[in-house]
């Protein structure tokens, strides 16, 4: 099936019973045993499995082209989940702009468990040279946030494999819509299902998709039943709802922010534009390779301080002032004063998440705050 119809049908289970055309949310905490003790509906106990959170994990293993998917109360859950499953004293590589709330999870509450280096991993040498004896995990974020820096996903995952080292790959910008890592070498997919697979900003949630069902993936599994950051039924359900419709939002973002990119990237008041589309991005190339569109998230520099940022956020009208992205409405941060001290985010960058709104009404809001400048 195209992806337009996994996204519909995957995350669907007809009722035998009603024959209800949408799958109802099932919020019993348990399941009853049949005679003979077994569990003949496949579940026991909604920590460790339930319907709605089956069919969700499902249609993102689909749409990913994995073997099986875990899902998350949250996309740090999702993250913590494969730092877990390394045994203590293990090397991780992870980008050096890497999204700010893994980052400080590794710092804060893996220090002193794993060992981990930071790297600009567009910079391949950079990541070859970093590689240790100890070294299991290789976290590709690929766009970054917020800078939409490219990583080498076919390259990083040779070098990976020829050192027996997994590759983890956060595709939460680009979606399984535009960009399929397992198709490019990497082991495990993460997504913050938060941003566009929900795609509403009303539902907070994370998942893993591997490759192979191994010993690895076990050990993820026993992480998520166990620990028990394990998204609700209805936050399944909202998700599962928010999925069928993603191949189509996913078009509509791209489409809007290669018009605002480009009229960015000409405006006299900003000083840089960030993004893989843009053929001046200096890893347009490997964009294009790997990446059949280019997405709706963007970052960009005015030509002024980071108070003048700010007030440039503060003066959008249609554009929302606000943490997160992948909604179906705009929505503009400053990263910097988010991420905080130690921050390699520039002051005077803005990270815009493009939504569904008409883009001549956006691009209109965005020539507005920007005039004073």
């Amino acid at each position: 099936m195209k992806i337009e119809t996994i996204a519909i049908h995957e995350g669907n289970k007809t009722d035998s019973s009603d024959r209800a055309v949408i799958q109802p949310i099932t919020l019993s905490t348990t399941f009853e045993r049949g005679l003979d003790g077994s569990y003949p509906g496949g579940h026991v106990y909604t920590r460790a499995s339930n319907p709605n959170r089956s069919s969700l994990e499902n249609v993102v293993a689909r749409l990913e082209g994995g073997a099986d998917a875990a899902a998350f109360s949250s996309g740090n859950a999702a993250g913590s989940a494969v730092f877990q499953s390394l045994e203590p004293g293990c090397h991780v590589i992870a980008p050096e702009d890497m999204y700010h709330g893994l980052r400080n999870l590794l710092k804060q509450v893996y220090a002193g468990i794993l060992e981990f280096d930071f790297v600009d991993m567009s910079d391949i040498a950079g990541v070859r040279s970093l590689i240790k004896s100890n070294t299991r995990l290789i976290w590709i974020e690929t766009p970054s946030n917020p800078l939409l820096k490219i990583s080498d996903i076919r390259e990083i995952c040779k070098i990976a494999q020829a050192h027996d080292i997994l590759v983890c790959c956060d595709n939460t910008f680009a979606t399984p819509v535009f960009q399929r890592p397992l198709d490019l070498g990497a082991n495990i997919v993460m997504h913050s299902s938060t941003k566009y697979m929900g795609g509403h900003s009303d539902v907070l949630g994370g998942v893993l998709i591997t490759k192979e069902v191994d010993p690895f993936w076990q050990k993820v599994r026993d992480v998520q039943s166990l620990s028990g950051a394990v998204p609700s039924p209805f936050d399944c359900y909202m998700t599962v709802r928010g999925i069928k419709t993603l191949p189509y939002r996913m078009r509509g973002h791209a489409e809007n922010a290669k018009k605002i990119a480009a009229f960015l990237n000409t405006h006299q008041a900003v000083e840089a534009v960030f993004y893989p589309g843009l053929t001046d991005h200096k890893m347009h190339e490997v964009a294009a390779a790997q990446m059949s569109d280019f997405g709706g998230m963007m970052s960009f520099t005015i030509k002024g301080t980071g108070a003048q940022a700010l007030e440039v956020a503060g003066n959008l009208q249609v554009f929302t002032q606000a943490t997160s992205l992948g909604g179906v409405e705009s929505l503009v941060e400053h990263r910097a004063s988010v991420e905080g001290p130690g921050t390699k985010t520039p002051e005077n960058l803005l990270r815009i998440s493009v939504g569904l709104e008409n883009v001549d009404d956006l691009i209109d809001d965005l020539n507005q705050a920007l005039s004073g400048l």
